[in-house]
């Protein structure tokens, strides 16, 4: 199993030690089960093929290069999608940068210029819906014939739902989340969603009542249902803490951005500057607005109580 993954960008003058691994192609935003069984495909064959085992992604996401305005809507950074790929025995993570001449490469191109000449594969595994190229004219097996000329074998998986009839899907997880249901996410993720970020300056009005908040701006991440979770925070040094967060915009004190505000309980020490990654393991109830800091207060106790009982 490998410790770490190693991130590579571009696909042009790789060295010879960067190429001819078997590779899973795809989005993968999320890592979630449906991915694993792509990956799970894509390690079979580096057994049987004996080299490396690799994944091939893009950043950013297509939808942001094609949609710029959209909403918010990644389930991880290229930074997490590292991280959940290791524990799977992915060597490397190839980040193809998604651009004008990413977006206007024809399906041939990609295969032939990208997959097969500059990262050299052995083997592409790749899911049923997969599409590539200009327009997204590419299917698997168009990708199957390509290879054949290029050098590359190909396999694909098919649709993998839950025993229970659940949908693996990123834009299932992304429903889950939306309607706070986070055992549903958890369940198509495999592991709690997280949020990944720096801890920014607030307005540090919950020191005036005894509750110091580390503070992450959402970035591109999809925003779950506002409102606040039991939480699990992985600090900068490796410490698992636990705590209760406020993700939203605090109708009483109209922030102007989303802001994950977790406090950590039984915690004392400076995080700014810092990178946290905080699980929202259960979503506790929704944004609520107050008559006042003390209403406030009484109510942020409550929320910590059924926190600790949450993550007991």
């Amino acid at each position: 199993m490998t410790e770490t993954v190693q991130i590579v960008r571009g696909f042009r003058t790789l060295p010879d030690s960067l190429k001819h691994a078997a590779v899973a192609v795809g989005a993968f935003d999320g890592v979630h089960r449906g991915h694993r069984a792509v990956i799970a495909s894509a390690r079979e064959a580096a057994v049987r093929l004996d080299v490396p085992l690799a994944v091939v992604s893009f950043d950013p996401h297509p939808r942001r290069w094609f949609q710029p305005d959209a909403a918010p809507f990644r389930l991880m950074t290229p930074g997490q999608m590292a991280r959940a790929l290791a524990p799977l025995g992915v060597e490397r993570l190839h980040l193809l940068a998604f651009d004008a001449e990413m977006a206007a490469m024809t399906d041939e191109a990609f295969a032939r210029d990208v997959l097969g000449q500059g990262l050299g594969i052995r083997h592409a595994a790749v899911g049923f819906d997969f599409t590539f190229g200009k327009g997204r004219s590419g299917s698997p097996e168009a990708l199957a014939r390509y290879g054949a000329e290029a050098g590359f074998t190909v396999s694909v998986t098919p649709r993998i739902d839950d025993p229970d009839g659940l949908k693996l899907s990123s834009s299932a997880v992304r429903e889950a989340l939306k309607a706070g249901d986070m055992a549903r996410a958890q369940t198509i993720l495999g592991r709690p969603f997280a949020i990944e970020g720096e801890v920014v300056h607030g307005d540090k009005r919950g020191r005036t009542i005894g509750v110091p908040t580390a503070n992450v701006r959402m970035g591109d991440y999809m925003r779950p249902a506002y409102g606040v979770y039991a939480t699990r925070s992985r600090l900068a040094d490796g410490r698992i803490v636990d705590g209760v967060a406020n993700l939203g915009v605090r109708p009483m004190f109209q922030t102007p951005e989303p802001l994950l505000e977790v406090w950590l309980f039984d915690f004392a020490g400076d995080l700014y500057g810092q990178t946290i990654e905080t699980e929202l393991v259960a979503f506790l109830r929704g944004e609520m607005n107050f008559d006042g800091l003390d209403a406030l207060k009484v109510q942020i106790d409550k929320d910590a109580q059924a926190a600790r009982m949450a993550l007991a």
